[in-house]
């Protein structure tokens, strides 16, 4: 692919100190008038943890600019301070165009989700490029709840999806209101999609747990609860390459 070749030529992903987030544009359940939103706690939390260790977070979306956001607890200290930080609120208005991102100057990628992390970003080949080859070069993939729809279609050169024959998680089946009008609206099943991938998929059945599972430089968590926990994990493997 192109991508790899014009990419490859700056500097190695190591030489950085940035991680990026994929979010999302979409507003709606597909055609439902029913909102969407990325899960406003998914960000902030990863997004803390990162800052706290001394990294610095781009966003990028499909569109750029804007994005929906939705889940918000005011009670949470963490939620209610980062949605009165007008300098964090503005990365979130003004997210990056996959066009905008050079993919080297990442050591990771943090996927976050909400129902509307299942529209746009997982067939949208600019950013599985820019995933792909911060993961070639040595960079750490990840993914909450609903975000690792946004794996679900993201190969490596040779062909391979990035999770086969690894052990993955994403928010099951076994938690989604099946017959909803707006599981419905979903373009695939998470967990079905990751197994017929090749992907080992791993979920907990408790739920809300804090359940992620991490294979080599894959990171993905359950639901929510394990956002913070994820995070961390990414950091953990970054210090330790």
């Amino acid at each position: 692919m192109v991508f790899f070749l014009v990419v490859g030529l700056t500097l190695p992903v190591k030489s950085q100190n940035k991680i990026l987030f994929v979010t999302s544009n979409q507003h709606t359940y597909g055609d439902l008038k029913k909102d969407a939103a990325n899960h406003f706690e998914e960000i902030v939390v990863a997004f803390d943890e990162f800052k706290k260790a001394g990294y610095k977070v781009d966003f990028v979306s499909p569109e750029g600019g804007a994005i929906p956001l939705g889940y918000i607890r005011t009670s949470d200290p963490v939620q209610k301070h980062y949605l009165y930080d007008s300098s964090f609120m503005n990365l979130l208005k003004n997210t990056k165009r996959p066009d905008e991102i050079k993919a080297s100057g990442y050591l990771a990628v943090y996927y976050s989700g909400g129902g509307a992390a299942m529209f746009g970003v997982p067939d949208n080949k600019s950013i599985q490029e820019l995933t792909s080859f911060i993961y070639l070069k040595g960079g750490v993939v990840s993914a909450i709840c609903h975000g690792t729809a946004g794996l679900v279609n993201v190969k490596l050169p040779d062909g391979k999806y990035i999770y086969e024959g690894k052990k993955i998680s994403g928010f099951p089946d076994a938690f989604e209101t099946l017959d909803a009008d707006y599981y419905k609206q979903f373009p695939f099943s998470i967990e079905k999609k990751l197994k017929e991938n090749g992907g080992e998929y791993k979920y907990s059945q408790r739920g809300w747990d804090g359940f992620y599972v991490y294979d080599g430089r894959l990171v993905s968590g359950q639901d929510p609860s394990g956002s913070r926990l994820v995070a961390q994990k990414v950091i953990e493997t970054i210090k330790n390459q």
